[in-house]
């Protein structure tokens, strides 16, 4: 509005959702679920970035978090990038590399592959390029652009601004895949870098048998962000506690195969999603669920949100990681074997038969008076 005019009623909307209006305006794909399959996600020309595009909205992904699904073609690079929000990319297929420009002028530039996990500082000039001549490089995208789109409502503030960040860029390793092992108690452990080459054979997780049988994870804090991602391990034939917390995980397998149940409290049924590599599944609001592995290797899926172990950003979030272990009748957001569902473990039985899977969770729970007809 120009200085001085009266205001004009015209000029004024109600209920207005800017992160919405500009997707609409974006013109790519948006997908919904609360599972979905990332390698048939269908994308179309997404000019900002060069590349073809859609958009990911789970059902859980909360009202800060989106995720874009970016496919560079053979040969191509996005345009120089910069942007006031954070964003953690996981690499599901191709190879290619990515330069960052820090606050002092030095170029960083490192090659991912399938697996890969990367984070790009705040607001940070880059370039993400693929390197085959043939493939495609599918990219999955994580960040809180919705938040800063819908606080500001502008794009030449959000892509624009020249403003650095450079205490949250990390050290000239943390773009060369190392890291620095970073442990507060038995439960908590970060590996701070802004790249892992791949995560499907990161080698540095740690015990957390708390969360489920023989169970190990591992934080990693990258580029100084709000944003957290973690990655959780089950061995063959096993499966995880189930917990509940508040929404905006997206959770990546990685490796293995098998399915996760959600439930609210006092469903009769429960939601089921199947997962391999590729899948994509975010639990709603304070839904219980759990992760079974029915396949013949261990399992690792990678989770990423807003609020990390150093800056849980939300209140929420704080409570989250403060009680991921605790049973619920204490405060906490987990069930322990226990006490879960009667249904549950003979579930589990009938689909490891399937598979052929011998189970290895007789040291928790009896199974000698359970069938699996």
């Amino acid at each position: 509005m120009e200085a001085g005019r009266k205001p004009n009623p015209a000029d004024y909307g109600f209920m207005i959702d800017p992160y919405t209006d500009w997707l609409r305006d974006e013109g790519v794909p948006v997908v919904e679920g609360y599972g979905i399959d990332l390698f048939a996600v269908e994308t179309r020309p997404w000019p900002r970035f060069n590349a073809n595009g859609a958009v990911v909205h789970l059902k859980g992904r909360g009202e800060f978090n989106t995720m874009f699904l970016l496919d560079l073609l053979p040969g191509t690079a996005t345009p120089p990038l910069r942007h006031m929000y954070e964003e953690i990319i996981f690499v599901l297929e191709g190879r290619g590399s990515t330069q960052v420009e820090t606050a002092d002028g030095v170029t960083h530039s490192f090659e991912w592959g399938p697996k890969s996990l990367f984070c790009i500082p705040l607001n940070a000039k880059h370039r993400i390029f693929n390197a085959s001549g043939r493939e495609r490089a599918r990219l999955a995208l994580c960040n809180y652009f919705p938040l800063v789109k819908n606080l500001y409502h502008s794009d030449d503030f959000i892509f624009n601004c020249p403003f650095s960040f450079p205490e949250r860029e990390g050290e000239s390793k943390h773009f060369e895949g190392e890291g620095d092992m970073i442990s507060r108690a038995a439960r908590w452990h970060h590996w701070v870098t802004n790249f892992v080459p791949d995560v499907s054979v990161f080698s540095e997780m740690q015990p957390l048998e708390s969360r489920g049988a023989d169970s190990s994870t591992i934080s990693f804090h990258m580029a100084d962000g709000v944003m957290k991602a973690h990655m959780s391990a089950m061995p063959v034939g096993t499966y995880k506690k189930a917990h509940r917390h508040g929404p905006d995980f997206f959770i990546f397998n990685i490796t293995g195969s098998g399915y996760s149940l959600m439930w609210s409290q006092g469903d009769k049924d429960f939601i089921r999603v199947d997962w391999r590599y590729g899948m994509l599944f975010a639990p709603p609001d304070m839904m219980f669920h759990q992760h079974f592995n029915t396949s013949h290797e261990p399992a690792r899926y990678l989770a990423v949100a807003l609020g990390s172990m150093k800056y849980p950003f939300l209140a929420l979030r704080k409570k989250q990681l403060l009680g991921v272990d605790v049973n619920v009748g204490e405060g906490g957001g987990q069930i322990e074997y226990e006490n879960q569902d009667p249904r549950i473990h003979p579930l589990f039985l009938r689909e490891l038969e399937k598979n052929g899977v011998q189970s290895r969770m007789g040291k928790y729970i009896d199974e000698s008076a359970l069938t699996v007809s």
